[in-house]
């Protein structure tokens, strides 16, 4: 029994197609599940007046986006916030959200207009790194 060329090409499209089909199936779940992840983010209180001096670490994962900050705390005052990494989609510009934190002296500050999703990483970044989830650094400031 003899296949024709033009039998071997549409079974070759038809499976490339279906193997799309799934693909695109499993990115939409990990859309989905992304995009559930960052509105389901909540951040809790803390004062920073309560945090001994020192330098913490701290990251947040939703897939799409991640963030990795280092927190330096001195004399109950966030004084400074590096961005260690930042994986991003159009999130940038949330970067700048660090100023915002550092001159509020509170994590839950006003989202940066067009990086939402990622100004919320990096918010619960620097949360995770202040309530020790994360911390791995604990050294005195002198």
């Amino acid at each position: 029994m003899r296949i024709s060329k033009k039998k071997i090409i549409l079974f070759i499209i038809l499976f490339l197609f279906l193997v799309s089909l799934i693909f695109g199936a499993v990115y939409l779940k990990k859309v989905a599940d992304y995009k559930r992840a960052v509105r389901e983010t909540t951040f809790g209180e803390i004062n920073v007046a309560d945090i001994s001096d020192g330098i913490y670490m701290g990251e947040y994962d939703v897939n799409f986006i991640y963030a990795k900050v280092e927190v330096t705390v001195k004399n109950g005052k966030i004084i400074s916030i590096n961005i260690l990494e930042h994986r991003n989609e159009r999130g940038k510009a949330a970067e700048t959200i660090i100023d915002k934190i550092i001159g509020e002296q509170k994590i839950d500050v006003d989202a940066i207009s067009g990086a939402t999703n990622s100004s919320t990483v990096i918010k619960k970044a620097v949360e995770n790194a202040l309530k020790g989830k994360q911390q791995n650094i604990n050294e005195k400031i002198r």
